[in-house]
């Protein structure tokens, strides 16, 4: 479903901040934007996205001065989105400073908006290993009562401020609070502790599981999760162990993603991965990167896991599949894909192997809804996915 660009990737990326319309966007700006971009240069992009954003900024504070406080607010969410969007085609190794610096452009545009919400959005250090993880906790209105909650994990190269557009939305009109978070691998967790992506995403949903449950406004038998993009593989995974969650759900569904990435290679290739016969390998890298996008996916790939090397990347995600783990989950599960995602990854599979209650959706493009995450049509994902989960929380 081409939006704007030819090139795939930078019309994906475009439609992924456009769909974050009304508060995250604006079409006519996004237009003008786009119109400033020479498409597959990163740079282009960087800066058409994170100068407009810079006005914006600049302007809100202005704004600021003379009290308009939804205006700011709006402005200040529209200009967090913006900054994020600009460093997506330079999110890989080696790390761009350019990357560090709209990634704390868009957090501070965000936790400035956050505290002009009502009630305001709350800033989260959620205690987790020796450290804490960056977070939000957003409830639909002032009151102390015990609410159900919706647990959100992200992807690979989002933010928890991203996962604001994508999730938080939909379910504060339906009386949800709402959790938002990076992990491991992710947003702040990444750029700024510098910790890496792990499989067993348990052991980083039980500690926000733990934390949310403390609250007095949290009803602790009404704690859903949410996991959205690669999500798609860590909620699910997360669920298999931690048996509190009341329901999963999986957005963009990944079911072996392991399986997946060795598609890619040639035989001879798979066995020197095995070996890690690096005189193979490394002619066979290089020659790869000469593509931009799969530069671009394994850069990212190996600052999001932690490797020094592309080999040492696939050797880490060897750990990411639920082939042997998605009948443990025993809470009822909501899993969908979108029938235009490249990024496909098995959702089909993953219901098949669950024993759980459960639900599978194939969002289509004749809805609107068939890019990667419903990207463009986030509402008709959530009329069906929250009408399930209402459902079953209801119980």
């Amino acid at each position: 479903m081409k939006i704007y660009f030819d090139n795939p990737e930078y019309d994906g990326q475009f439609l992924r901040s456009l769909g974050y319309a009304p508060l995250g966007a604006q079409i006519g700006e996004a237009w003008a934007i786009a119109a400033q971009i020479r498409a597959g240069d990163a740079t282009s992009w960087y800066n058409a996205w994170s100068s407009y954003a810079d006005q914006l900024y600049e302007l809100v504070v202005k704004s600021r001065a003379a009290g308009h406080r939804v205006s700011v607010r709006n402005a200040f969410l529209r200009a967090s989105n913006y900054y994020r969007t600009a460093y997506i085609f330079m999110f890989a190794l080696p790390v761009d400073p350019r990357v560090i610096e709209a990634y704390e452009k868009q957090t501070d545009a965000f936790q400035k908006a956050a505290t002009l919400f009502e009630p305001p959005i709350e800033i989260l250090k959620i205690p987790y290993e020796k450290t804490t993880l960056p977070g939000y906790f957003i409830k639909p209105d002032a009151s102390d009562a015990a609410r159900k909650t919706l647990l959100c994990t992200g992807g690979y190269d989002g933010t928890c401020e991203e996962l604001f557009f994508i999730i938080a939305g939909g379910a504060l009109q339906r009386g949800y609070n709402v959790l938002i978070f990076d992990g491991p691998g992710q947003g702040g967790a990444l750029v700024t502790q510098k910790l890496p992506m792990r499989p067993d995403w348990e052991k980083v949903v039980t500690p926000v599981v733990d934390y949310l449950l403390t609250r007095p406004d949290v009803n602790s038998a009404r704690v859903a999760l949410y996991g959205g993009s690669f999500g798609g593989y860590l909620a699910p995974r997360a669920a298999a162990f931690e048996h509190r969650l009341a329901a999963c759900i999986a957005d963009a569904a990944l079911f072996d993603p392991a399986a997946l990435s060795n598609k890619m290679f040639p035989a001879d290739i798979a066995s020197a991965l095995a070996k890690n016969d690096v005189a193979v390998l490394e002619p066979f890298f290089d020659k790869l990167q000469e593509d931009t996008t799969q530069r671009f996916i394994l850069g990212r790939g190996m600052w999001v896991h932690g490797a020094t090397t592309p080999w040492e990347y696939f050797k880490m995600f060897q750990a990411y599949s639920l082939a042997d783990i998605a009948k443990n989950i025993q809470c009822p599960t909501f899993v969908d894909e979108a029938e235009n995602d490249r990024r496909r990854g098995g959702g089909k599979e993953l219901y098949n192997a669950l024993q759980c209650p459960k639900e599978y959706v194939l969002f289509k493009a004749s809805e609107g809804a068939g890019e990667h995450c419903e990207a463009g049509a986030r509402e008709v994902f959530f009329q069906k996915m929250f009408d399930w989960l209402d459902r079953i929380l209801a119980r």
